[in-house]
């Protein structure tokens, strides 16, 4: 019974202090005193009442622009958000910022979030990679404004990690067009994904497929054009077993080699015969 009425009592309380908080709040943001709400909104920041932190940032951004406060506000306004998990709003906030306080005590940090919040948007290798451009793009530009910065290791780990992901979403771009049976254009794709990643961990699987291509562009080729694309199946075999002598693949790589030399011997013959009866006719 008594803890019963206790807990009405805390909820009470509770409540009351919360419709207090709420209605001290409402005053602020309906107030004009800019100190106040300046005071406040990073009083709620520090507090990690990062919405009503960002509220009233958006409310002093446009009334402090062009006095000593405009970087600092504009500079937690970004913040908010990405303490508010928006990369997408605080990043563009980050870019915007980098761009119109290039003197403030805020542009290394407001330059490396921009990155940041690009990476954090970064998608897995399947989807559009723009987020991930975009971060590279901007942790370089960082490196570059900022040689001696304690972050160039992070920035740089990151770099590698964004880079790994480019280099597996075109190796899968590249793998489609031979899932679907479209042998030209696996082999042009997939040469292209090793001339941009030539040190790619995909190398050996890319340049086996490059070389299944070949030999089924070959097979489903018309007559006049199946000893060519076999020989070139043959050239590409040599180029596979000169890098991965010991591939899981190499069986598979030696039958493809046996058949294609065998057809190209046999049409060989064939022209000999052809040419030798032309000749006693």
């Amino acid at each position: 019974m008594v803890k019963n009425q206790l807990y009405k009592i805390l909820l009470v309380l509770l409540t009351a202090f919360a419709s207090f908080a709420c209605s001290q709040y409402e005053k602020i943001v309906k107030s004009e005193d800019v100190d106040l709400k300046y005071t406040k909104a990073f009083e709620y920041y520090e507090k990690g009442d990062y919405v009503k932190a960002g509220a009233l940032f958006d409310q002093l951004a446009p009334l402090t622009r062009g006095t000593r406060r405009a970087d600092s506000v504009f500079f937690y306004q970004a913040m908010s958000q990405y303490k508010l998990t928006d990369y997408i709003i605080a990043g563009h906030y980050f870019n915007v910022f980098v761009g119109l306080y290039q003197n403030s005590r805020f542009i290394e940090e407001a330059s490396y979030m921009e990155a940041y919040c690009y990476y954090l948007q970064s998608p897995r290798p399947e989807l559009d990679q723009v987020p991930t451009m975009q971060a590279l793009d901007a942790f370089r530009l960082y490196m570059i404004r900022y040689p001696k910065s304690p972050r160039i290791a992070d920035c740089q780990r990151i770099i590698l990690e964004l880079n790994e992901k480019l280099m597996e979403k075109a190796f899968l771009s590249a793998k489609l067009y031979y899932n679907l049976s479209d042998y030209k254009a696996s082999i042009v794709a997939l040469n292209n994904c090793l001339t941009d990643f030539p040190d790619s961990r995909f190398r050996e699987e890319i340049m086996f497929l490059i070389l299944k291509s070949k030999y089924y562009l070959a097979l489903n080729s018309i007559y006049i054009k199946q000893t060519e694309r076999f020989q070139d199946m043959v050239d590409e075999y040599y180029s596979f077993v000169a890098e991965f002598p010991n591939s899981k693949n190499k069986k598979d790589a030696d039958v493809m080699y046996k058949e294609s030399s065998k057809y190209i011997k046999d049409t060989d013959q064939d022209r000999e015969t052809t040419k030798e009866t032309t000749l006693k006719n």
